[in-house]
């Protein structure tokens, strides 16, 4: 399984659009043309895209899922999205994205959980849609564009930290079960202190990133590593 890239994103883009998704509920309509974000110099003159926010928030959990099958069946684990676990405050509307479960249901007791992941990612680079030729072009990376992805994000960072606690203050059986944070984007340096302490507080134990090489220069992974953007599969075998 590869690791998140731009080949990714665009598989993304020609998926939805093949699904009926509509240029305007995928890219900003701009002056000069359609783009996935307003880059840098530039305005989303008013608009917004929330539609793409479910649809991208559909295709990451699923990849996430398949990116992690192999290691849930080394395990004689289950990957399963949408789990909901009352004794653990994971409900229809607050489900946990993906676990790894002894067996394979969305519905689940808290002593068949054994991994949690929380699913923070986006499209981290810009892109430019060509209505005429239904041709995608990279744009540029994330610091080219106004766009904040995945868990650059403060607001997904906050909503990763809530629901982590949420379920670590459920019950006992909360407290036995990991938590680890995915993203496919680095985080942004007032989040460095706060990422330490929350492992050092049992919170959840990794925020990782699944996006090697995003760009130039950028937060790799903080001090006490519970955040570290990961390059090869073995990471997690281990």
């Amino acid at each position: 399984m590869n690791f998140w890239n731009r080949e990714t994103e665009i598989k993304f883009f020609e998926e939805a659009l093949k699904s009926f998704a509509s240029p305007e509920q995928l890219f900003y309509k701009l002056a000069d043309g359609y783009f996935a974000y307003s880059p840098k110099g530039k305005t989303t003159e008013g608009q917004t895209i929330q539609s793409r926010n479910s649809l991208i928030g559909q295709f990451t959990e699923k990849w996430c899922k398949d990116f992690f099958q192999p290691i849930a069946n080394n395990l004689g684990l289950y990957a399963v999205n949408s789990v909901v676990c009352p004794e653990l405050g994971l409900t229809n509307s607050t489900d946990a994205d993906i676990t790894f479960c002894t067996t394979d249901e969305a519905n689940q007791t808290a002593e068949n959980i054994k991994l949690i992941f929380e699913v923070k990612m986006s499209i981290v680079n810009n892109y430019s849609f060509d209505t005429t030729y239904h041709k995608l072009k990279f744009e540029g990376d994330y610091k080219s564009h106004k766009g904040n992805p995945s868990i650059l994000r403060s607001d997904s960072m906050l909503k990763a930290i809530g629901k982590s606690i949420n379920i670590r203050v459920s019950g006992v059986e909360s407290t036995k079960i990991p938590i680890l944070i995915l993203g496919n984007s680095p985080i942004t340096d007032s989040y460095k202190k706060k990422v330490d302490f929350l492992k050092q507080a049992g919170v959840v134990q990794g925020f990782v990133s699944l996006y090697p090489n995003p760009t130039e220069s950028f937060v790799k992974e903080t001090s006490e590593r519970p955040f570290q953007e990961v390059k090869n599969y073995k990471y997690f075998a281990t």
